[in-house]
């Protein structure tokens, strides 16, 4: 992402603050990019009033989404200076409807407002907003009520010791689109890196392992290959946070210690079982922290909704 163009911001009828909204036209503003407002609307009663024709019931849901139109229009029209245009989808999946559009009109980014998951629910019935994790191709921009401020902060997360192409891939998309943001908000940009504690059953089974040796050891190799990977883009060890823990942990601590206004994650975009019931580094980090959350595919990542 060395560039913005095209913005589809998700609009959310149910909230007075459009918070993304908000964040869409603050990067409109130093980028010049087209801004789309979007919502999906939907009424199951429609489908099922068996009383009324086909025709009848198609001319109550387009009364509906012309309604939510006019909204649309009353929302954006103290911005008659930029380039905002409105869309309005019938569809029950809203996730499905903005993939779906971002890849048939190719937009460059997706923004949308955030909610505290309930994470019980999580796993029985996932939000859209795991879904975009997981499936849209385009960066979302996940935005809390935090503003960014003049010479913030703005958080990579990377995972510099992996030896897996795709991630040490991922790892430089990160920075980079970390590097082009953190340049159009005047912002600082800072590296974590989380390591993992010492395995607390080999201490336990194997009497000659020396535990404090090999968490230094572990450390250490965290250390250099995180410097190692800020120095490819002109950044110092100052600029570098590698810390103990699970990334669903230090991402948060380190971003509340520097008073981030954004991290920036990478997710390889898995699905199926495994991911509804253990989910993604970014779907944690998500609920967790109090700032905005860019979430990144891997380039080429083709999503599963795309038409072949």
């Amino acid at each position: 992402m060395n560039t913005i163009k095209n913005i589809l911001v998700v609009i959310d009828p149910t909230k007075d603050d459009q918070h993304g909204l908000s964040r869409s036209i603050e990067l409109a503003k130093k980028t010049g990019a087209a801004i789309t407002a979007f919502m999906t609307v939907y009424d199951f009663s429609y489908e099922m009033t068996t009383m009324l024709s086909s025709d009848e019931r198609e001319a109550m849901r387009n009364a509906v989404i012309k309604d939510r139109e006019l909204w649309l229009e009353d929302l954006i029209s103290p911005y008659s200076q930029l380039n905002i245009t409105t869309q309005v989808l019938w569809q029950n999946r809203p996730f499905e409807a903005i993939i779906t559009t971002v890849i048939e009109q190719q937009f460059d980014l997706v923004i949308k407002s955030t909610h505290q998951h309930d994470t019980l629910k999580s796993v029985i019935f996932t939000p859209t907003d795991w879904h975009l994790v997981r499936k849209c191709p385009t960066p979302v921009l996940f935005v809390k009520e935090m503003s960014w401020p003049e010479n913030g902060n703005i958080l990579a997360s990377v995972n510099a010791v992996s030896e897996n192409q795709q991630h040490r891939d991922l790892n430089k998309r990160i920075i980079k689109d970390a590097l082009f943001l953190a340049d159009l908000a005047g912002a600082n940009l800072n590296l974590v890196n989380a390591y993992p504690a010492t395995p607390i059953n080999i201490a336990i089974e194997i009497p000659e392992f020396n535990p404090c040796d090999y968490n230094e050891s572990v450390k250490n190799h965290h250390i250099a290959s995180t410097h190692k990977l800020a120095h490819e883009f002109n950044l110092g060890p100052h600029q570098c946070y590698i810390e103990e823990g699970l990334p669903e942990d230090v991402l948060p601590h380190v971003a509340k210690r520097l008073n981030s206004e954004l991290v920036v994650i990478g997710t390889v975009g898995r699905t199926g079982l495994s991911a509804a019931l253990v989910g993604n580094t970014a779907e944690h980090v998500i609920d967790s922290l109090d700032c905005d959350v860019l979430a990144l595919k891997p380039d080429g990542y083709i999503s599963p909704l795309a038409k072949s």
